[in-house]
């Protein structure tokens, strides 16, 4: 008995917060709305954007025009081998010696992506920077340069060149219309989570079967208030007070 009569109250308390969610929905669209203007506000002015430019290099198993499965597998292999080198301190020093970039190698490093399509020979090297120029020369002297070292210090056939970056027409990062989005949602979230937590905090009974739901008192009756529910009576009244004050004074 008692377990109905809780779930019971569970469910009107569940359908109290709509009401009260559905009271304040000029709040909570006002809140969106807000919400969705302020992110995309500083998405443009404080966000900076980044450009990404792609290479692709591919990986020989030997020198020879003829391919045999060997051939392939070795190439296959030696993506993985290729993907560490072009990564590694030499190559990449060497790229900012000769770009005369003003970064250490750890920080071109955190720019460089290299990613390698399942079984294939190729690698796809990405170079993401603030300036799309400088994102594109980036990639190519990367590429020129690791194609340069892995020849000199593998015995295989060093990697080669099949495209240089392309110069990026727009920016990869931030996206205004997902920021805004997300901007939207949240200033929805949080303005509905404020109504929610005022509804919940706000314990005062307003009504008859609010008293025997927390209290489990049956109520017998109700007094109505005598001023408001004759309000031509109540303003009369307050007027015959006001004449006895000043026939006393």
């Amino acid at each position: 008995m008692e377990k109905n009569h809780e779930e019971g109250a569970a469910e009107i308390d569940l359908f109290q917060l709509l009401l009260a969610l559905r009271k304040k929905i000029v709040v909570l669209l006002a809140a969106v709305i807000a919400g969705g203007l302020i992110a995309g506000i500083y998405t443009h002015f404080f966000i900076t954007p980044v450009y990404s430019s792609t290479s692709m290099m591919l990986v020989l198993g030997n020198e020879s025009s003829d391919s045999s499965l060997t051939d392939l597998q070795i190439g296959s292999q030696l993506t993985g081998d290729y993907s560490v080198l072009i990564k590694s301190r030499p190559i990449l020093q060497q790229v900012i010696d000769n770009l005369g970039l003003n970064m250490s190698y750890q920080q071109l490093e955190g720019l460089i992506s290299i990613q390698t399509p399942e079984n294939a020979r190729i690698l796809e090297v990405t170079v993401t920077y603030t300036d799309p120029q400088m994102a594109k020369q980036i990639v190519d002297e990367l590429s020129t340069v690791s194609v340069s070292y892995i020849g000199e210090q593998m015995e295989m056939a060093a990697p080669k060149i099949i495209e240089e970056g392309d110069l990026p027409a727009g920016p990869v990062s931030p996206s205004l219309k997902k920021n805004m989005l997300l901007g939207a949602v949240a200033g929805g979230v949080i303005a509905a989570g404020i109504v929610i937590l005022i509804t919940i905090l706000n314990d005062t009974i307003k009504s008859e079967e609010e008293i025997t739901r927390y209290l489990g008192i049956p109520t017998l009756g109700s007094v109505p208030l005598r001023e408001s529910s004759d309000p031509n009576r109540t303003s009369m009244h307050r007027k015959k007070k006001k004449k006895k004050r000043r026939r006393g004074k």
